[in-house]
């Protein structure tokens, strides 16, 4: 549950990492959590928002173990980013030309599903999140998303794509623009993580974000991420 402490085997699993790394960066601090009655508690959300910004950083063989233990029943652990986003979610262009509006447009091209039932509290969350931190890279690349699951805002996980023509402002570091945006979804934080880990994979791959940036319809986008995402599996 998103609630229950984690003890440090439980973090240990839920990392996908060794033991003693685990406890190493624990002591030092740098993992969030507190000791209660001389034993180590690790809030849910605490790991995952730490876990989430430690990301941006891993290079494919970490990203490979959060993927692995992060695995949810509710995707295609050979493909999840494409079990997740569908035709109808990729929209190139995206017409907006500010941050709020990529957020407004990205939510509203996840409501094709028809799984978004309260696409305010969805783009209410979204923003939150990038009040805490951007979420965009010096790529060009944006994965925006709620800093915590919304399951009483969705039906199903969704993932969304949209690529402006020109860039925008997104806060990413050294003030680069955006073009490319991945609004991800989730109706838990397993998915979540495992569907941001695989991005981060993604993203990775040779040529990927040059081959998004020359796709100028849905359907071409859509094939790009489709193949990016069997490269790995």
């Amino acid at each position: 549950m998103e609630h229950q402490p984690l003890n440090l085997d439980e973090l240990v699993k839920r990392l996908g990492r060794d033991r003693r790394t685990v406890e190493k960066l624990v002591n030092r601090g740098q993992i969030p959590g507190r000791k209660v009655g001389g034993q180590w508690q690790f809030h849910p959300r605490e790991i995952t928002h730490w876990l989430e910004q430690e990301m941006r950083e891993y290079n494919d063989s970490e990203l490979q173990k959060v993927e692995e233990s992060q695995t949810a029943s509710t995707v295609d652990t050979e493909v999840p980013v494409s079990s997740l986003l569908r035709l109808e979610t990729v929209q190139v262009p995206l017409e907006a030309r500010t941050k709020r509006s990529v957020l407004e447009s990205l939510v509203e091209v996840a409501g094709r599903t028809w799984n978004i039932w309260s696409p305010a509290d969805v783009l209410k969350a979204v923003q939150e999140r990038e009040q805490v931190m951007s979420t965009g890279f010096d790529n060009g690349v944006a994965i925006p998303h709620p800093r915590n699951p919304v399951p009483d805002a969705l039906g199903e996980s969704v993932i969304a794509f949209g690529r402006t023509f020109s860039g925008i402002p997104f806060g990413a570091p050294r003030r680069k623009l955006s073009d490319l945006f991945f609004l991800v979804l989730c109706l838990d934080s397993q998915t979540h993580l495992h569907a941001l880990a695989r991005l981060g994979r993604m993203l990775q791959l040779p040529n990927f974000v040059d081959q998004l940036r020359e796709a100028y319809d849905n359907q071409t986008a859509y094939d790009v991420i489709c193949d990016a995402d069997k490269k790995i599996a």
